[in-house]
């Protein structure tokens, strides 16, 4: 199996552990499901010119959001999979060590953290909201949630 298939599968495992973990804290605690709407409304509104919004759900919005949220999750998610074993190559899939996923999982939501959270009228990393180290650090366990869905196919198959 290629170096791009494995990556891809690992994104896609690793984002649907993500939607798992996310699922579980809603179903458990009563945490609130991401709003992909949300995010695909964004999306949509780059090609336009608008990268920074100072609240999305003002923003006109766009049929199909909902949809181009999920599959902008799901598309990153399996881009993060081929970046990661791209840039480990095949001697880490010889020996998928976790730490180093661990850490670029955890790296990845920088993207979040300083594009798409402010660009949906957030702030930087949440700052915006009422309760932005909460988010921050839900965000941060998301990502090492993420992170062990990636690791998993390459730990139980290869």
């Amino acid at each position: 199996m290629g170096l791009i298939w494995i990556g891809l599968v690992m994104g896609l495992v690793g984002t649907v552990a993500m939607d798992l973990w996310a699922l579980l804290l809603n179903r458990l605690l009563g945490q609130g499901m991401p709003n992909w709407g949300n995010v695909g409304r964004w999306v949509a509104h780059l090609p336009r010119g608008t990268v920074f919004h100072d609240d999305i759900g003002a923003a006109e919005p766009v049929r199909g959001e909902t949809a181009i949220g999920w599959v902008f999750h799901y598309g990153v998610g399996v881009v993060y999979g081929v970046l990661f074993v791209l840039l480990a190559g095949g001697g880490w899939l010889a020996h998928p060590n976790f730490l180093p996923l661990w850490l670029f999982a955890l790296v990845t939501i920088a993207a979040g953290w300083f594009l798409l959270q402010p660009g949906m009228g957030l702030g930087n990393a949440l700052s915006k909201t009422d309760t932005p180290w909460k988010g921050r650090i839900m965000g941060l366990i998301a990502h090492t949630v993420f992170g062990i869905g990636m690791w998993l196919p390459v730990a139980l198959i290869l």
